[in-house]
């Protein structure tokens, strides 16, 4: 893919909350949001995309961000 190719906003639709603050993937039909969240274990809270990247909840991720945790 050529840097020129490359499209912001369709790259965006990926996310959860495009444009917001969350990294988490959107959920859909092959990626459901089904899995607990690795630090609170609040259940359906990453889609298997969050997983394989390490993720953890928005809030989870938040309170770390604010070293909270």
């Amino acid at each position: 893919m050529r840097d020129y190719d490359y499209d912001y906003d369709d790259d965006r639709m990926h996310f959860a909350d495009p444009g917001g603050k969350s990294a988490l993937r959107a959920a859909s039909k092959s990626n459901p949001r089904n899995l607990p969240c690795p630090n609170c274990g609040a259940k359906n809270r990453l889609t298997p995309a969050d997983r394989a990247r390490g993720y953890q909840c928005d809030p989870c991720a938040d309170r770390a961000e604010r070293g909270y945790d």
